[in-house]
């Protein structure tokens, strides 16, 4: 992701795209070598915060998870979100999936479904980044 030179409008665009605010706490589920590291970054450099890992127990603000059909079925999928939300109090998750076309692809039919099962529902969507699509999901009735 580019940024001007002082990156204040950038990162204020990516907070906007996500729904976030400087300062807010992300807890990251499912990092691994093959996620975007430059969209990551460019999310922490907006936050001004690092990501909370997996382990982490206090309240996140939004978990931020990366998933591919590598990491499991819709099954696994259900399981992880709903792990995922154990820190998380009102606010999103975003499911970071391959975009169409690329390796690791999760169909949108999936995600639904994984979703409502693990008591989410499918809200809006971002850019993500040119190889990730973002979904927001939140809690049913919040």
């Amino acid at each position: 992701m580019e940024t001007p030179s002082d990156g204040t409008s950038t990162h204020q665009e990516l907070l906007d795209a996500y729904g976030l605010t400087a300062g807010e706490l992300v807890q990251e589920w499912g990092y691994d070598d093959y996620i975007d590291f430059d969209f990551r970054d460019a999310l922490e450099d907006a936050l001004g915060e690092e990501l909370l890992t997996e382990e982490d127990q206090e309240p996140a603000d939004a978990v931020l998870f990366w998933w591919r059909t590598d990491d499991g079925d819709v099954s696994d999928l259900t399981d992880a979100l709903v792990d995922a939300q154990r820190s998380l109090d009102a606010g999103p998750v975003w499911l970071m999936t391959p975009r169409n076309g690329r390796p690791g692809h999760v169909s949108p039919t999936d995600v639904a479904e994984a979703a409502a099962t693990a008591g989410l529902h499918v809200t809006t969507g971002a850019g993500g980044s040119a190889d990730w699509a973002a979904v927001r999901l939140e809690k049913r009735g919040g």
